[in-house]
C-alpha cells in the first residue's frame, strides 16, 4: 500500500485533525510520515517606509514559531502512534507547489492534507492549495474534511 506519506500543515484546527487521521493511516499501513509546513516569504507591502509595520526579522521569528508549533503537533501524533516521522520547514511563495516539490523529492506515494472548506464566492476568487495540489499533482492526494 503506501510507504511514504506527506502531511502538509499549517496548525490549524482542521490540519492537525488531518494530521491525526494521516499519522493512523501511516500506522495502518505501515508508512513513515514526513510533516511539511509552509512559510511566506518577507514581503512589503507598502512603499511608505512609515506604514511598514514590524521588521522582517520580527516577522520571521512570529514564523518560525508558528511553523515548530505545527510540526510539534505532528511529531506528538506519531509519537503517540508509533510512527517515524520527519519535518520539513519551506518557505515558499505557492504553497501548493512546495507540497507537490517536498512529495517528489521525498519520494511520497500519497498526500494527505486538509481542506479548509471555502464555499462560494470566496473558493471562486481565492481559491484553496488543496484544491490546487488536486489540480497538478501527480502523486495521489486524500483530502481530509
Amino acid at each position: 500500500m503506501f510507504k511514504h506519506i506527506l502531511i502538509p500543515t499549517d496548525g490549524s484546527d482542521l490540519s492537525r485533525k488531518a494530521v491525526l487521521y494521516g499519522v493512523q493511516l501511516a500506522k495502518f499501513t505501515g508508512a513513515r510520515v514526513t510533516a511539511l509546513t509552509i512559510k511566506a516569504p518577507y514581503v512589503v507591502s507598502s512603499m511608505d517606509a512609515i506604514a511598514v509595520v514590524g521588521s522582517q526579522q520580527q516577522y520571521e521569528d512570529e514564523a518560525a514559531q508558528y511553523a515548530e508549533r505545527a510540526l510539534e503537533q505532528a511529531q506528538m501524533a506519531a509519537g503517540a502512534a508509533g510512527v517515524t516521522l520527519e519535518t520539513l520547514e519551506e518557505t515558499h511563495d505557492q504553497p501548493y507547489r512546495a507540497i507537490i516539490d517536498a512529495a517528489l523529492a521525498n519520494g511520497c506515494d500519497l498526500i494527505v492534507m486538509a481542506s479548509h472548506g471555502r464555499r462560494g464566492v470566496s473558493a471562486l476568487l481565492l481559491g484553496s492549495e488543496t484544491n490546487k495540489v488536486l489540480t497538478h499533482s501527480a502523486i495521489p492526494v486524500l483530502v481530509y474534511r
